[in-house]
């Protein structure tokens, strides 16, 4: 009767699962997808970056970030910070401001948006009468000055957002002050630049497009200098004096422009174009820094001769006789310069330019000879050679760890020794409790290894396997090369090459054993890399395999790419993982499945076409499989070869509809007219449209069709030392799952240690388990005798695990698409099972063993399964019971990549990719959290009376605003507000008060 009562609410179970799990998405690692806006506050020391969906996020010291989301999902355009506040304005493409501030809450900072507003002219005029163009915060940290399309500067109030009409700088006002000869309409279109004057707050400088350049008085009203440029206009750049400014221009040239105390029109004082005579791209933004030794750094983006090198993405620094154009791999987004912002400082001296491409961040050092380029702590270009398969570890031993950095650290001897130099904030998260590898594999064949232990996924070490093969590319060209009189004098910057030189090179699994040190990774055409590491530059031959894995097959012919051609001889290789033995599976097909058991030296592998397992330390292959069904003809035509395959299973779709369409009308019966069959198979359509379209709560699992394509696909490969036999002897054993639901068993006998060299590693196929519904196998697990699942490799003898329970029986369990099943060993025999698809509707696509520790006391921790669905929800499930403990949506059923990308971890967090340049980090665990935890303190203000000054005088303008006050009364009023700005209690009280309104 048991089997009929519903299970009771356990309250000590629900609070225990409070404590064991909780779904949190903590930090996005990688490089902003589509960025598209970018700002800096030398105040802050901090940098925000915008980007095509209305993200913002913000970055400083190492550590330190911030995001925040538009709700309009509109693209950022423009970002200015605020000076000297913590507090930036973004501009979005809807022609909307955004006020977004850095407050702190629970003891750390968080982004928020304040507030909101979009620029409206007068009834019926154009939308580019307020469509902004140009924005200026203001010194005084009162008000924006906001440029547009129609040549008017509007000036707005903060953090209000009120419109100041009477303050408003018109085109015709203007023109009044410019000569006859300039004096059209046309003149004052489109607001291209303001800047304010470094020394005098009450004049900015205004650039029109066509070139009229004017230098406004604030206080007066007025125009006090002209400026006639000849040429459309780009940008304006003050010098810091303030004595001269530089404008850039469409043709490609700059001008600079002295600024007289008379009210003369000034004449330019030289014009250049850097790349001339031949005409040239235009120069969008320059930068003028002065420097103690007298010359100064002209810097500009931009400017190339149109015919041969229009295509270039170039930033140029000039110094005297030295001039660099640093050559990107990617469109330059925006760029800006780190130099001396304390307002005494009598020089710029500059010491970094950091400049945001559309698929990476570069930072070059100016202080250094050369200007070489500055190794990123986080924004990693992920992306630099598209991701094609991911591998988590954690808890790498300490010197493990330390080689790896070490292997690193000899291949970045070109990056600048300078310090990180945006640094603002002050990271205050807890030091990461261990140290965690992410594995990245590419499409180029390099594996790259990050720091995932906390916030900032930092790159420590890049494995390059080009070099075992024969490619078009030769790895050293070195692309940097160029003559001594090259102009113009381009360099390449940046690692975003997306670019491979053969797709057979794509990196498809990885695995790395953290005990041994050994590393195998499989690619594209069936290549099998077995390395190992070592600390020193090495020249050696790298050992060759062959595994034909349709040796006992007739009739089969491959119609895919062809395998790799290898190098003859020795290679030489750098420090690092060095390849000491090459497999190469037979046919060419990509590598599916791959295991390695670092105590036995053994490697297994598995493709569309069979599986095999190699002896690494006797560099011998043991034995090959064949898994193909006879109709598994799509499995020969390869990766590269996909119209008949979608061409086949179209057709077979068609076919399994038709067959489920007449066998229910002939179940339904024959009798009865037409019209009434007619209706019923109208009926029936419909009813099965209703059932694709929505998931019911029990569904039927069909069992699929042994002719189904990549049956023989090998999913998964797992090793496990337990009983086979019978239940007295247990024996290492190797367990293979494929695509048509069936599990190969082999038993194989390891010799010991002291003969392991002379004699030969045996296997011995066991056993073979087909599943009744045939659904993909995409896990397998062997647990002990006390329900635990088997350590790894190597794990008990460095003193990590127990020992497992070799005393009790043990289980095997086989995760498949649709359902979890437990089975008794050594008989095989089923004893439990959970039918996900027919209760949920979802199958599985990633499942692993998660460790879950009680976030309330230490001595609490239990063994579970994380799995991810095909719907984009995590489930986790209890080991050995199989009980659905809870389930959280993390991904979009619709993003299939980020569903495939998905990583989970061994302690309960998880990977997978939002974009391809970002990975989404999320955690199932109450314990191992990792999140930005950080904050951003007001640093001195120069004046901080200016800054409560700045307060009073808003509260004053808007009291007076009520009546006008008599002589007497003002002047006492200034008086009191005096006093009242000396004291600073009083100034506390105002300060609170006025965020307090806001």
């Amino acid at each position: 009767m048991r089997r009929f009562l519903r299970p009771g609410h356990d309250p000590v179970r629900e609070r225990l699962k409070r404590d064991l799990f909780q779904f949190n998405k903590t930090v996005e690692h990688g490089f902003p997808h589509q960025p598209s806006a970018l700002g800096y506050s030398p105040f802050l020391r901090l940098m925000a970056i915008g980007t095509r969906s209305g993200a913002i996020k913000l970055y400083g010291a190492p550590g330190v970030e911030f995001m925040g989301l538009h709700e309009e999902n509109n693209t950022v355009m423009q970002i200015h910070f605020i000076p000297d506040q913590c507090q930036l304005v973004t501009l979005l493409d809807d022609n909307s401001l955004h006020l977004w501030s850095l407050k702190q809450h629970s003891g750390a900072s968080e982004l928020r948006e304040e507030h909101r507003f979009t620029l409206k002219g007068p009834p019926g005029s154009p939308p580019s009468a307020t469509q902004i163009t140009a924005v200026l915060p203001h010194s005084s940290r009162e008000v924006l000055y906001l440029g547009t399309e129609s040549g008017n500067i509007f000036v707005v109030e903060l953090p209000s957002f009120r419109v100041l009409e009477d303050r408003t700088i018109t085109s015709e006002a203007v023109l009044q002050r410019v000569p006859e000869a300039h004096c059209n309409r046309r003149s004052c279109e489109l607001v291209e630049a303001l800047r304010e004057h470094p020394k005098n707050p009450d004049h900015i400088l205004i650039g029109y497009s066509r070139g009229l350049i004017v230098l406004w008085d604030l206080q007066n009203n007025k125009v006090t200098h002209h400026f006639l440029g000849s040429q459309q206009l780009e940008n304006l750049y003050w010098q810091r004096d303030g004595s001269k400014f530089i404008s850039c221009h469409y043709d490609g040239s700059h001008t600079q422009w002295p600024v007289s105390s008379d009210n003369r029109q000034p004449e330019p004082l030289e014009t250049l174009v850097p790349y001339g005579p031949f005409p040239c791209k235009a120069i969008s933004k320059i930068y003028w820094q002065t420097t103690k030794n007298g010359l100064p750094y002209i810097i500009f983006q931009g400017g190339m001769p149109r015919a041969s090198y229009g295509d270039r993405h170039s930033i140029s620094v000039v110094r005297g006789s030295q001039q660099t154009a640093f050559d990107f791999t990617s469109r330059v987004i925006d760029f800006f310069i780190i130099f001396s912002s304390e307002p005494t400082a009598e020089f710029d001296d500059p010491s970094a330019m950091v400049v945001l491409a559309e698929e990476e961040l570069v930072v070059i050092d100016l202080k250094t000879a050369g200007w070489p380029a500055v190794h990123p702590p986080y924004l990693a270009s992920l992306h630099c050679s598209a991701i094609t398969c991911s591998h988590h570890v954690s808890n790498i031993p300490l010197k493990l760890w330390e080689r790896i950095i070490s292997a690193g650290s000899k291949q970045n001897i070109h990056y600048s020794n300078m310090p990180w130099p945006i640094d603002g904030g002050t990271n205050i998260a807890p030091d990461p409790p261990q140290r965690d590898l992410l594995l990245t594999g590419h499409e180029d064949g390099t594996v790259r290894f990050w720091d995932a232990s906390g916030v900032c996924l930092h790159l420590l070490y890049k494995l390059s396997t080009v070099r075992v093969f024969l490619t078009d590319g030769d790895p050293n060209d070195n692309m940097n090369a160029l003559g001594e009189d090259e102009w113009p004098p381009l360099r390449k910057v940046g690692t975003f090459d997306p670019y491979s030189d053969d797709p057979r090179l794509g990196i498809q699994k990885i695995y790395l054993c953290k005990y041994s040190g050994y590393l195998t990774v499989a690619g594209t055409a069936g290549q099998v890399l077995v390395m190992e590491l070592n600390d020193e530059d090495a020249e050696h031959v790298v050992d060759y395999a062959e595994a034909d894995l349709l040796q006992d097959q007739e009739g089969y012919r491959w119609k895919g790419h062809e395998k790799l051609k290898t190098r003859d001889g020795p290679v030489r290789f750098e420090a690092g993982f060095q390849p000491f033995v090459l497999v190469q599976c037979q046919p060419p097909a990509v590598v599916t499945s791959l295991a390695l058991h670092s105590e036995w030296k053994l490697v297994a592998f598995g493709t569309s076409h069979g599986f095999g397992l190699f002896d690494h330390q006797q560099k011998r292959l043991v034995f090959v499989k064949c898994t193909l069904h006879p109709s598994d003809q799509l499995a020969l035509e390869g990766p590269l070869s996909r119209v008949k395959s979608l061409k086949k299973s179209l057709r077979q779709s068609f076919r399994r509809i038709r067959r489920s369409r007449v066998s229910s009308r002939k179940r339904r019966g024959g009798s009865g007219n037409a019209s009434e069959v007619q209706e019923a198979n109208a009926k029936f359509d419909q009813d099965a449209l209703q059932e694709m379209e929505l998931a019911p709560v029990q569904r039927k699992i069909e069992a699929r069709s042994a002719e189904d394509s990549f049956t023989g696909f090998v999913r998964t490969l797992y090793f496990a030392d337990t009983f086979l036999r019978d239940s007295s002897r247990h024996c290492p054993s190797l367990w293979a799952g494929t695509n048509g639901g069936t599990v190969y068993t082999f038993c194989l006998r390891v010799p010991p240690a002291e003969r392991r060299m002379d004699e030969p590693v045996r296997a011995e196929q066991a056993k073979e388990i087909q599943l009744m519904h045939r659904a993909p196998v995409v896990g397998i697990l062997v647990l002990d005798g006390r329900g635990i699942p088997l350590p790894e490799p190597l794990e008990v003898a460095h003193d990590l695990s127990k020992s497992p329970d070799m005393q009790g029986s043990h289980q095997l369990l086989v995760v498949s698409e649709e359902q979890f099943k437990v089975f008794t060993l050594p008989k095989v025999s089923s004893k439990l099972k959970l039918k996900l698809t027919a209760l949920e509707g979802c199958r599985v696509r990633k499942v692993t063993v998660a460790n879950f520790g009680s976030c309330k006391t230490d001595d609490y921790s239990e063994n579970d399964l994380a799995v991810l669905t095909n719907l984009g929800d995590i489930q986790i499930i209890s080991l050995p019971f199989l009980k659905l403990q809870i389930r959280y949506p993390c991904i979009r059923k619709e993003d299939v990549s980020g569903i495939a990308s998905c990583v989970f971890t061994k302690y309960g967090q998880g990977f997978y990719l939002i974009s391809p340049s970002e990975f989404e980090r999320f955690s199932l665990s109450t314990k191992w959290l990792v999140e930005p935890r950080c904050v951003v303190d007001m640093p001195e203000v120069t004046s901080n009376n200016h800054v409560h000054k700045s307060g009073m005088e808003n509260a004053a303008r808007k009291s007076r605003s009520l009546g006008d006050y008599g002589e007497d009364e003002r002047k006492s009023g200034r008086l009191m507000e005096h006093a009242l700005l000396n004291d600073e209690k009083v100034l506390k009280e105002i300060q609170s008060t006025l965020e307090g309104g806001r």
